[in-house]
């Protein structure tokens, strides 16, 4: 190769490198890294994964505070993992719209569409909104048919420490909107979900094993089954839950108020100290609710008594109207009877129509402490 070849190759490596060099120093002035910068389409069709990915890879090295912008627009994309660590604290500003792919098939993750993972002082916000296209994949649901069938979480939360998720919303989801594993000191504030109520809904809010010390306040829900603790004691080595205040949120057409429940013929376990106080219940069908012989379509073993220990439990000031007459049950375990159950201030009325009359409480293996109002009389 002669000497004005190499000079020829030796300039057009220099541009290249300058090119580059310039579209990193564009992509991210002050800590800014716009994924329309890495080639993202707001078409609501192209793929978006790549160009999300990489913004989200220069973002996270960036030796000080950055943010991973998805300004207004639709971005379609399949699956994308945002992992951390990172080098600084990092944020996810979503102005736009992120959609899902439609159906189920083109997901490239059968479990998850959208995961933040192992990250350290992190925010998402932006007011955008996470579109699952739920629509498109409901009716290809068959998990009443197969237990072991997967359907996508549309949002998953996974080891996140002194992290905020605020003002963002999820509709539509093919699954669950949100999942949060392994996280601390995690805070989620002015949070949008929203589905149809003849979807694959579930619970509004719900606690799985090993959650500690939680705080949900001001959450309005419905439709859906409202905000319970468990299922818990079906699988071995499930962690204690301890610490759960539910205070300050409406009800709405729910299927239940505020829910604890066990599976019978259970694993050992612990469920303790938990407050839900100042509720309002609007028509919803069971207010108040400890179900340890939670069974759903005779799965297990009734007739040998759950050993989830439930203690430390306090109903407060909560009211509305039932749908049903028994606004307040009470089944704890044959076994292990709950301990420290304290209702009081509650003042449910029977809205439905299948019977007249006050509404009523039932109650099993279960002492409690009645103090202030009881409407109705309960565990009496």
């Amino acid at each position: 190769m002669d000497y004005s070849s190499c000079s020829q190759l030796l300039v057009l490596a220099i541009l290249v490198l300058f090119t580059l060099a310039q579209n990193i120093i564009n992509a991210a002035p002050n800590g800014v890294f716009n994924v329309i910068d890495f080639g993202a389409v707001a078409d609501g069709i192209r793929d978006n994964s790549k160009a999300f990915e990489n913004a989200w890879r220069e973002a996270c090295n960036w030796n000080t505070y950055s943010t991973v912008l998805v300004p207004p627009g639709k971005y379609l994309v399949t699956s994308v993992v945002f992992k951390g660590p990172c080098k600084a604290p990092i944020s996810f500003q979503l102005q736009g719209l992120i959609l899902a792919p439609p159906g189920l098939s083109k997901l490239a993750d059968k479990e998850s569409w959208i995961t933040f993972e192992s990250l350290r002082s992190f925010t998402l916000t932006g007011g955008g909104t996470f579109h699952g296209q739920g629509r498109t994949a409901w009716p290809e649901n068959q998990c009443h048919k197969n237990s072991n069938c997967q359907l996508p979480i549309s949002i998953r939360f996974n080891k996140l420490n002194d992290s905020t998720i605020t003002g963002v919303q999820s509709v539509d989801s093919k699954f669950f909107h949100i999942n949060i594993l392994g996280c601390y000191n995690l805070k989620l504030n002015k949070i949008n979900i929203s589905a149809p109520d003849d979807t694959t809904g579930d619970d509004c809010v719900s606690l799985g094993d090993g959650s500690q010390n939680v705080l949900v306040s001001d959450v309005s829900c419905g439709p859906g089954h409202g905000i319970s603790v468990g299922s818990l004691g079906k699988y071995k080595k499930e962690e204690d839950v301890v610490g759960l205040t539910v205070i300050n949120c409406t009800f709405t057409g729910t299927s239940n108020g505020v829910r604890i429940k066990t599976w019978p013929d259970s694993e050992d376990g612990k469920a303790s100290n938990f407050t839900f106080e100042d509720l309002f219940m609007n028509n919803v069908e069971n207010p108040i609710v400890i179900d340890q012989e939670y069974c759903p379509h005779n799965q297990c073993n009734i007739k040998v008594p759950s050993r989830v220990k439930i203690s430390n439990v306090r109903f407060r000031n909560i009211r509305g109207t039932s749908l049903t007459k028994e606004a307040v049950r009470i089944v704890c375990s044959k076994e292990i009877p709950c301990q420290n159950v304290e209702i009081g201030d509650i003042n449910l009325v029977y809205n439905g129509i299948d019977d007249k009359g006050p509404a009523i409480s039932s109650c099993s293996n279960v002492k409690p402490t009645l103090v202030g109002k009881q409407i109705p009389a309960t565990c009496v």
